[in-house]
């Protein structure tokens, strides 16, 4: 089966790692078993040379000890002076018993002799024996010339001898000991038990004993080279490094001690047989060790280049590639894939991001009109961008045009934006949903707030609604009325807010423009049975202005009449049935004066459109525009005419009945008008109020009478319906600025 690129580019470093580690292990825990063998070898050796070097010593200490104790006697000197003949039996007894002893102080084997070189014999293995002179002179010529020693080993074929010139401390020789080791004897005393060759060399370098002589590496060059080198050491015992030759790289390791007695160095060889034989066995151990670990690398670096390479087995199979047998291809046909998936990924986030305000607002649409369940706002929050924390609050804030300031209707829609545009702009993102349109009136947002009081929560709303009516008013030049509800603890409420806002906003009727309506201010308003208000003579006046076609008291009247229906109906719905009231009127009022102006089959839209307007200062536009000003520019030609026949008519009677009690209230029973339309009617004809030019008249005639006849003040007074005359003096003295008394005499002086 095909592994794929990726699998042998885990499986093979892992596989050389792991086969780097084992080697490195193995080559570790060799080199420190050689090292650890080398020393236990040389340990081994250190301690063999050195137990030779004590024992070779101590036997050739007790030979050296016995000649010169032996030299120091009486009888030693006796003996060696005399001559010693056949028939000497008793000195000859006394020199062998002498040499016997000191032969079983010494080693076994070992010949004894005594040399009397004064009287020429020799007295060795128990036999004696004469010297010719020629024997004489040789010993003395190798034994006693030129010596600077009296006791000295040398080398022989048979072994190594002792050679003691006595006395001691005497240049003149007298005789000479001789013991003569054999090297059947220092084989038995240094025996090694194995192949390793001992060599002696005393203190000149010469080689004095060598134990195995058919095995022996070192020449005579060699070995006087390491004596001169073990000399310079200032250890006792060592270890030396010889090289072999030129051509041989590995050198000789050889073990030493020196005797502190007579100076001589004892050498054996560091056998790397021996140490090979020692590192076999573990040779061995590590072999298998390292083959049983290369084993099991290789079978986990296949388990771990599997095991890490079945992601990419998956994503192949996943993504249809397992057909793609290129092993340099795999990863880049993966990459590819991936690319392509990323890119297409990219463009549906791409989409679902130029969507997602469509797809937002239809998600807040759908919750102010409670079509959304729990399961599928838990679903679409996250979608959309909202991690909503636990024990969030949420508050509905809706927003209506108080009127279009200078622009057309058609321009509503297009304030509205700007509007929700600004909401975006000014209310940060993390504490708001997406702001939309509710309905061609209103401009909705829903606020969450996490971690605050209802007080702060009040209050930031407060700010944030000041803010939006001062941009209002100075960018889009139109003022705004918004509504609140009160804290949700869940967007499923979010249709319940909405009604709370709608509710607020309808109370902005009571509290005009730029008004901002907490549900909670409003909720609690009015309690117990609610009465209509109705306020039927602000409505007769304005009728009589519409009568008068006088706009100027028709604006004033119809202001007054809608701010006392606001003040006086807190409820929406009251003040909603006496607007309908009022326009029914008003069309009644058509009908009496015969004008045309709501009689149409519009009628119907006239009421929907003044109920679903909450602004006061719209409803008075609208009726003033729309509705009372045609009625009065309908009624100003028609009555003019009119108006000024009745007019006269009054003026007639209060020239020819001033005298009488007179009201306004009695000329408009006699005539069949309203007394408020008649006065309205004379106002505007004689520009001054019926009372005023009734008072007027009378007191023309009271000046005509105090000059004309001799009336008193009294009669004139009372004449003139004054009821005390102290309300006729001043009336008079008002318009006149002096009494009827002080004109009359000023008349009459004239």
């Amino acid at each position: 089966m095909h592994k794929g690129s990726m699998f042998y580019k885990i499986f093979i470093p892992i596989l050389v790692l792991g086969i780097g580690l084992v080697a490195s292990f193995a080559s570790y825990i060799y080199f420190s078993t050689v090292s650890s063998v080398n020393e236990r070898i040389a340990g081994s050796k250190q301690n063999f040379i050195s137990q030779t070097k004590n024992n070779l010593e101590q036997q050739i200490r007790t030979i050296e000890y016995a000649f010169d104790t032996y030299s120091t006697t009486t009888s030693f000197s006796e003996v060696v002076k005399n001559p010693i003949t056949e028939q000497d039996f008793i000195a000859y007894r006394n020199v062998n018993t002498q040499l016997n002893y000191i032969a079983t102080l010494g080693m076994e084997r070992t010949n004894y002799a005594l040399i009397s070189l004064e009287q020429s014999w020799k007295i060795s293995n128990g036999r004696l024996s004469k010297l010719n002179e020629e024997q004489r002179e040789e010993l003395i010529h190798s034994y006693v010339e030129n010596k600077d020693q009296s006791l000295f080993w040398t080398k022989t074929e048979t072994g190594i001898r002792f050679v003691n010139t006595l006395p001691v401390f005497s240049k003149n020789k007298q005789a000479i000991a001789l013991s003569d080791i054999s090297l059947e004897s220092l084989d038995q005393t240094i025996g090694t038990g194995d192949d390793s060759v001992v060599y002696i060399l005393n203190r000149q370098g010469e080689l004095m004993y060598e134990s195995r002589p058919e095995k022996s590496v070192l020449n005579d060059g060699q070995l006087k080279k390491a004596a001169a080198s073990i000399t310079e050491e200032p250890g006792q015992t060592g270890v030396l490094s010889l090289q072999k030759g030129s051509g041989e790289s590995s050198p000789l390791k050889i073990i030493y001690a020196k005797s502190e007695y007579n100076n001589w160095v004892y050498l054996t060889l560091l056998d790397q047989k021996e140490i090979s034989g020692a590192l076999k066995l573990a040779r061995f151990g590590i072999i298998t060790m390292g083959t049983v670990l290369t084993l099991l690398i290789v079978i986990v670096a296949y388990l771990f280049a599997l095991y890490f390479t079945r992601p990419i087995r998956q994503i192949k199979r996943s993504l249809s590639l397992d057909g793609e047998t290129g092993s340099k291809n795999e990863i880049e046909s993966i990459i590819h894939s991936i690319d392509t998936i990323l890119t297409e990924k990219e463009s549906l986030e791409n989409l679902m991001e130029a969507e997602k305000p469509q797809l937002e607002t239809q998600l807040i649409m759908n919750l102010f009109r409670n079509r959304v369940t729990a399961d599928e706002l838990a679903s679409k929050l996250p979608r959309l961008g909202y991690r909503l924390p636990e024990h969030t609050l949420y508050v509905t804030m809706l927003i209506q045009l108080d009127n279009l300031g200078e622009r057309e209707a058609s321009d509503k829609d297009v304030l509205l934006l700007a509007i929700n545009r600004l909401v975006e702009e000014q209310i940060p993102p993390e504490q708001r949903m997406l702001p939309i349109i509710l309905n061609d009136k209103s401009q909705a947002t829903i606020l969450m707030f996490t971690g605050k009081t209802e007080q702060e929560i009040r209050k930031q709303l407060f700010e944030q609604a000041t803010a939006l009516m001062k941009n209002a008013r100075e960018y889009l030049k139109v003022s705004i009325s918004v509504g609140i509800s009160k804290t949700v603890e869940s967007l499923l409420e979010s249709k319940e807010a909405c009604e709370m806002s709608k509710q607020a906003l309808h109370h902005r009727l009571n509290l005009g423009k730029e008004s901002i309506i907490f549900y909670e201010d409003i909720s609690g308003v009015v309690s117990g049975p609610v009465l209509l208000h109705y306020p039927v003579e602000l409505e007769s006046q304005l009728f009589d202005a519409i009568r008068l076609g006088d706009e100027e008291q028709v604006s004033r009247t119809l202001y007054l009449l809608l701010a006392e229906m606001m003040k006086k109906n807190k409820y929406s719905m009251n003040f909603e049935v006496a607007l309908v009231r009022f326009v029914n009127n008003l069309i009644q009022l058509e009908q009496l004066l015969g004008i045309e102006v709501l009689l149409t089959q519009d009628n119907h839209a006239l009421y929907h459109v003044l109920l679903d307007t909450r602004n006061p200062e719209e409803i008075e536009r609208m009726l003033v525009d729309e509705v009372i000003f045609p009625m009065v520019r309908s009624m100003k030609d028609k009555t003019n005419k009119q108006f000024r026949c009745l007019s006269e008519e009054i003026a007639v009677i209060v020239r020819s009945e001033y005298d009488q009690e007179l009201t306004l209230e009695q000329i408009a029973d006699r005539l069949h008008y309203n007394p408020n339309y008649l006065s309205n009617i004379f106002k505007k004809e004689y520009g001054i109020t019926f009372s005023d030019y009734l008072m007027n008249y009378r007191l023309d005639m009271a000046q005509k009478w105090l000059v004309e006849t001799s009336m008193t003040i009294k009669e004139i007074a009372e004449r003139l319906q004054y009821h005390k005359p102290q309300n006729f003096i001043r009336s008079f003295r008002k318009r006149e600025h002096i009494t009827p008394g002080e004109y009359r005499k000023a008349r009459k002086a004239n």
